[in-house]
């Protein structure tokens, strides 16, 4: 597992605690495919505009599809002041297939 990284199994214990949030960076048409619930959505080009959106004190834990973009996200609101930021580990793909077989997979 590289570096600032989360397994989905360990991010879905977290999902909906106080000072946890779920960031999807995927582009609109893979949000309406398939979406975590309660996950906030930026696409990856908007971040750092919407920076002033995201807790820096809280843990976020950003996804995609299978992690790449949301690992290039994780190191940029790292460099940012984000010393939680997290990349989901195998993105919403993995979600799909380990904790919540409801979200539906898509290429």
């Amino acid at each position: 597992m590289a570096a600032f990284e989360i397994p989905v199994e360990r991010a879905a214990a977290k999902r909906g605690s106080p000072g946890v949030t779920f960031l999807d960076v995927r582009e609109p048409a893979e949000h309406a495919a398939a979406w975590i619930e309660g996950a906030v959505f930026i696409p990856m080009r908007e971040i750092p505009e919407r920076l002033g959106e995201l807790d820096t004190t809280g843990e976020v834990i950003v996804f995609c599809h299978h992690g790449s973009r949301s690992g290039m996200v994780v190191n940029f609101l790292r460099s940012k002041g984000f010393e939680k930021a997290v990349n989901l580990a195998g993105g919403i793909d993995a979600w799909s297939v380990e904790v919540d077989p409801g979200v539906p997979r898509y290429r």
